[in-house]
């Protein structure tokens, strides 16, 4: 990269009469240049002593990876001054007396139609460089004998409306200068007047609403500019050479006019720059929003009014910032890579021939441009030559960020009539972070340009209305406001008294003294068979506290039932979903299931309350040992289980749990009931304990 940097920035003496550079001995291959000495940017862009030592650089790349073995070089370098008729005779006098095989150039519009006219009559191959973009040089049928190696006007409209539809903006204004470069400009309104429409008549989606010309390019002449393109569109597309400051003076008096506001984009748009940098004589560069002059009072205005604008620019053929910036941002000439690159492209189709055994045809365009079409990454960045022999560029998207920096936001390949628009950012709001929300502008604004296309307001039109509308409203939402408050509230005390069925105050419990026990030995039952199987009697003694369980007498208003309450170490919190539970759960109702009454919560210990079976568990009844019981007793048991057990596992309980023996009640009437379900959150953190009362 050193070798190119050096031979790039050496001097190199401009001849004044054409130089021809021989190949030694040999097969060789005659290369014609037409260079430019005499134009204003000559020197910057394409300047012969800033960029010729590029083709010495391309054909050092073809040898040194073994491209046209065997063949030499001859190079034969005339000049045109960026003069149309010179690059005509230039052209007709390097094909008969000089004899060459190709030409590369000329690099300016207007020289390089009259050269393609010319080398089409010869049938020799040309390849165009440097500030070539003229759309109508870019037609395949009228110049198949050229190639072109810079991004043209027709692919500029083809970027220019791939952004448009990237941002939904399906109109804009285009403005341009003829001040310092006539032939930039004039050149760009015409192909966007002609061929640009071509790309909205292709597409149907874009409207090109005012074209402007601004000839007096003093402040007051711009804002005047401005003004009446301010009832004509937001989205303002320009052109403009900016060696002397054009933009910054354009963006200025938009500041003036008042229309650098969050709904106005400027789209500087020109394949012939580097976004908000502009390169310098003899190297370096300079922000866009410093004159060059040096830094003045202004400088802030402009840079702020900058940042309501993006670049859509092939960063004057370097490829990318990043990369081939640094190595050609010097001295050399910023589209010197693309004479790199048309130099190698131009060998690899030779060694396309050598190699198919078709050299003999090798100066006839017609079988060369065959040959022509290649990718290769050149020293102008990724370079795709399509079938009709024109590069198919890529164009940049730059905008500036929050601290001013020149930064690449997204790339847009052009194909022929189709885009590729990738973006390099995540979030669109980068793009708009100089606007209010960081929101994209859009091409109309809502109320139009004018700002008079909106119609009055609904509450301006129809004030009393809205006023009697805003009352009604303002009762409807008190009436319903009201009827939820209280039908909230009205849910909240169903919720409370439901919640009061399954919460026993421990002041209804009524432990059962020996007094009571006396007058209610009517409820402890002897088991008396029933059955032929059971021929003896045994009684279940009644107890008043056993290690787990009390035995209490419920008080139902003036009734009272006999219940029985499990002990529980652990007081859980009960939230709304558990209470929600409980309430269900005292619900449940079969005949194998015993009924569960509730919990007492504000004793000195929790309870579960539990319906009484008077012949206890069926550990009780095993125990005792003393009841005979045939096959179809413990038949009925076992049944009587499984038909709870299926209900509970049909139910919101889900299982049991924790079945066992003395969770099996017998009532009085023979029956199994399943007790101490559904407390999995009360009885989880106790210990369960093989021996109980």
């Amino acid at each position: 990269m050193s070798l190119v940097l050096f031979l790039l920035v050496t001097m190199v003496p401009v001849p004044t009469a054409p130089q021809v550079a021989t190949g030694t001995t040999g097969n060789v291959v005659r290369l014609g240049f037409i260079h430019c000495r005499d134009y204003q940017s000559a020197p910057i862009t394409v300047g012969f002593r800033t960029s010729a030592s590029a083709a010495t650089i391309a054909v050092e790349r073809l040898r040194r990876e073994g491209l046209m073995a065997g063949w030499e070089f001859n190079f034969t370098i005339v000049f045109d001054d960026c003069i149309e008729s010179e690059a005509a005779g230039k052209t007709v006098d390097l094909i008969e007396k000089n004899n060459v095989d190709v030409i590369i150039g000329p690099t300016m519009n207007q020289p390089t139609l009259a050269a393609f006219i010319v080398s089409n009559y010869y049938n020799r191959p040309i390849i165009s460089w440097g500030l070539v973009n003229a759309a109508q040089l870019d037609d395949a049928e009228r110049f198949p004998n050229a190639g072109i190696m810079s991004a043209g006007q027709r692919s500029l409209g083809v970027a220019i409306r791939a952004v448009l539809k990237e941002y939904d903006w399906n109109q804009f204004v285009f403005a341009y200068f003829t001040e310092e470069d006539a032939e930039k400009c004039v050149t760009m309104r015409n192909d966007l007047q002609v061929h640009f429409q071509q790309v909205v008549a292709y597409f149907g989606d874009i409207i090109l609403a005012y074209s402007i010309q601004v000839t007096d390019i003093s402040n007051d002449g711009m804002v005047a500019a401005l003004k009446k393109i301010q009832s004509r569109g937001r989205i303002i597309v320009t052109c403009m050479k900016d060696g002397i400051g054009l933009r910054r003076k354009w963006v200025l008096a938009a500041e003036e006019a008042g229309m650098i506001g969050d709904d106005y984009v400027y789209i500087f748009s020109d394949i012939k720059s580097k976004g908000y940098v502009v390169p310098l004589l003899g190297g370096g560069e300079r922000p866009a929003w410093i004159p060059s002059t040096g830094s003045d009072e202004n400088d802030t205005r402009a840079l702020k009014a900058f940042k309501k604008s993006i670049f859509i620019c092939d960063m004057m053929g370097q490829g990318s910032i990043a990369t081939n910036y640094t190595v050609f941002g010097q001295e050399a000439a910023t589209y010197s890579g693309q004479l790199h690159d048309a130099v190698y492209a131009y060998g690899v189709a030779l060694d396309k021939m050598l190699k198919a055994g078709q050299m003999q045809n090798y100066r006839n365009a017609s079988a060369f441009m065959r040959y022509f079409p290649q990718s290769f990454v050149g020293m102008s960045g990724n370079v795709n030559i399509n079938a009709q022999g024109t590069r198919n560029p890529t164009l940049f998207l730059i905008s500036l960020d929050e601290s001013g920096n020149n930064t690449l936001r997204a790339t847009v390949y052009v194909e022929n009539m189709s885009a590729t628009f990738s973006p390099l950012y995540t979030d669109e709001g980068v793009m708009w972070a100089s606007r209010k929300g960081n929101v994209r502008p859009m091409d109309v604004p809502t109320c139009g340009f004018t700002g008079t296309g909106c119609p009055k307001s609904f509450v301006e039109e129809y004030l009393i209305w809205v006023i009697v509308a805003a009352v009604v409203l303002f009762l409807a939402v008190l009436a319903a406001g009201s009827g939820i408050y209280f039908s909230i509230k009205a849910r909240r005390q169903e919720i409370e008294r439901l919640n009061m069925l399954w919460q026993i105050p421990f002041i209804h419990l009524h432990q059962i003294n020996s007094k009571q026990k006396g007058k209610g030995e009517h409820s402890v039952r002897s088991l008396q068979s029933g059955t032929s199987t059971l021929s003896s009697r045994t009684t279940v003694s009644f107890k008043t506290e056993t290690r787990n369980f009390l035995f209490f007498s419920l008080q139902r208003e003036s009734d009272y039932e006999p219940v029985v309450a499990k002990k529980h170490a652990y007081r859980p919190r009960l939230d709304d979903e558990k209470c929600a539970f409980m309430r269900s759960l005292r619900t449940l109702d079969h005949d194998n299931l015993n009924r569960f009454i509730g919990l007492c919560l504000d004793g000195p210990q929790m309870l579960s309350v539990w319906r009484f079976c008077s012949r206890g568990s069926m550990a009780d009844v095993i125990l005792k040992a003393t009841i005979q019981m045939d096959n179809f007793f413990i038949y009925s048991l076992i049944k009587d289980i499984v038909h709870g057990l299926v209900f509970l596992h049909g139910s919101i309980v889900g299982c049991h749990g924790m079945l066992t023996s003395k969770c099996c009640l017998i009532d009085d009437r023979w029956q199994v009931k399943i007790s101490n379900y559904g407390l999995k959150d009360i009885r989880s953190p106790e210990m369960y304990e093989k021996k109980g009362g």
